[in-house]
């Protein structure tokens, strides 16, 4: 019994220093920064959705390895690298998402290029078909590009910066760590008719890890047995979102640039 009021004592007392998850976030220093609970699947940039739209829609084709992960970047558990790569090996599905959301899809025109051989091996079939039933409809002209996407992820950079801080008072303690990654990316506009390449976009986004912890640590009868109590939480923020706040930051840059150089005009109102 006396054994089981001292566990319950000590629980108690780590009660007192488990601090509530955001009560931390917001408590000051590096923790400040709230890592947003936000998915993939959402449109990052609302400043890139809410763009008016384009007054003629440029067409730009985006191929499978015209975007690419050019890093060969591991997966690292700060201990040794696992054979999971760190980016995914899609890129090109975010850059053509991004393309296609900007202006919430009235400001390009993307054809598709990364499925191109199921695309024409299906056009023949409609095309044979056609011919041998004898009807005279025709397959309308695929749609060609004025423009090429191209670039990749050129670097991805681990624990660029790290730290924390902590405390312990009579074996009852916190303590609460960061990390900072960054992952760079660089996208171009090639015209197809010239092969020019008329911008370049250079864009690095960070990554960021927090860890929180507290501990109790206590000694049972007299040294003879002793009784330690841990719990923790971390938080890391999504290298997929963060590649599609950077690709998306660049599709917007682009559009700018354009708008400067008068590659194409804003649809007047």
């Amino acid at each position: 019994m006396k054994l089981l009021l001292l566990c319950l004592s000590v629980v108690s007392l780590s009660s007192c220093v488990a601090w509530h998850y955001d009560d931390l976030l917001n408590s000051g220093g590096v923790a400040d920064i709230r890592l947003e609970g936000t998915s993939v699947l959402d449109l990052q940039s609302e400043t890139l959705k809410t763009l008016p739209a384009a007054k003629t829609k440029p067409v730009v084709a985006i191929y499978k390895d015209s975007f690419q992960d050019l890093t060969g970047q591991r997966k690292s558990n700060s201990q040794f690298a696992l054979f999971s790569t760190a980016i995914s090996q899609a890129p090109e599905a975010l850059v053509i998402r991004a393309f296609k959301h900007a202006a919430d899809g009235k400001f390009f025109r993307v054809v598709e290029r990364v499925g191109l051989d199921s695309l024409t091996k299906e056009r023949q079939i409609i095309r044979s078909t056609r011919e041998d039933f004898d009807e005279e409809e025709k397959l309308q002209p695929l749609l060609f590009a004025g423009v090429l996407v191209q670039g990749g992820v050129i670097s991805y950079d681990t624990n660029l910066k790290s730290g924390g801080n902590g405390a312990r008072y009579l074996g009852v303690g916190a303590s609460r760590q960061y990390r900072e990654d960054t992952v760079t990316i660089s996208m171009r506009l090639v015209s197809i008719s010239t092969g020019e390449v008329l911008m370049e976009v250079l864009v690095a986004k960070t990554i960021l890890s927090i860890g929180i912890s507290q501990d109790v640590f206590r000694f049972i009868e007299a040294g003879s047995e002793l009784v330690e109590i841990e719990s923790g939480a971390a938080q890391n923020e999504s290298v997929s979102i963060a590649l599609q706040k950077a690709i998306e930051t660049g599709v917007l840059k682009i559009i700018e640039i354009g708008i400067e150089r008068g590659y194409w005009q804003y649809e007047t109102l």
